[in-house]
């Protein structure tokens, strides 16, 4: 018994020597999280900058191309490769939000100013300045924005139909076309009935909106027959078509 207790004893002693597996405790001021606090601020402080730099280049472009003008050459490379890191980084959640509530409606106001020119002018004039207003917001702005905004994917709502509700809602139904279609006396132009027809086949996620129907009832007076989406635009107990 004497034996196996002076062994045991010595092995206990050796043992402390030796010292535990556990890693040593880092003395408080060698600690590596404190001691890498100030790079840990700079390089956020450095991406916030990037991100920064990175939304500004592409609100600039947006607007730009708002104003009728085009990208450089490589520009959409880079605005494709900023879109991508905002995408990464705090921002990218709230992109789409942005770019429908802030960029879009700042964008689609220098439309409506131009469309604002011609009221008071002769209800074929006016016709004619939307109908060149809408096919240059198509065949240019439209696609323009697809491609700066291609990285964005997988939203409820696209970038192109975001933009084409935006122009409904911020433009077309401003003009009040109801009060010009039945005094236009000459052939309507292709291009307006291809813009009701275009925005109509755009639909909320939350249903028909009371725009959706404004819309409608433009698209009745130009397509003929017509079978509209409800009977009754009430929203309480319409009637639906299929």
């Amino acid at each position: 018994m004497t034996g196996g207790f002076t062994i045991a004893l010595s092995f206990a002693l050796q043992f402390q020597k030796m010292g535990s597996f556990r890693r040593p405790r880092p003395r408080f001021m060698s600690s590596p999280v404190l001691s890498d606090l100030p790079r840990f601020h700079a390089s956020r402080q450095a991406l916030h900058l990037s991100s920064n730099s990175a939304w500004n280049s592409v609100q600039t472009a947006v607007i730009n191309v708002f104003k009728g003008g085009g990208l450089q050459n490589n520009e959409l490379y880079t605005l494709n490769e900023n879109i991508r890191r905002l995408l990464k980084s705090e921002l990218g959640s709230f992109i789409t939000d942005y770019f429908q509530n802030q960029l879009l409606a700042k964008g689609l106001l220098f439309i409506e100013e131009k469309v604002k020119l011609c009221e008071g002018k002769y209800s074929e004039d006016r016709i004619d300045v939307l109908s060149e207003i809408w096919d240059h917001y198509f065949t240019e702005t439209l696609p323009t924005l697809q491609a700066i905004f291609y990285p964005v994917q997988g939203q409820e709502l696209t970038i192109r139909q975001i933009a084409l509700l935006g122009f409904r809602d911020l433009v077309l139904l401003k003009v009040k076309l109801e009060e010009i279609l039945p005094l236009v006396q000459t052939k309507l132009p292709a291009s307006i009935v291809q813009m009701l027809l275009i925005l109509q086949s755009v639909h909320e996620p939350t249903g028909p909106s009371e725009a959706y129907l404004q819309l409608e009832e433009l698209v009745k007076q130009v397509v003929s027959p017509y079978l509209g989406l409800c009977e009754d635009h009430s929203f309480s107990g319409s009637t639906c078509l299929l």
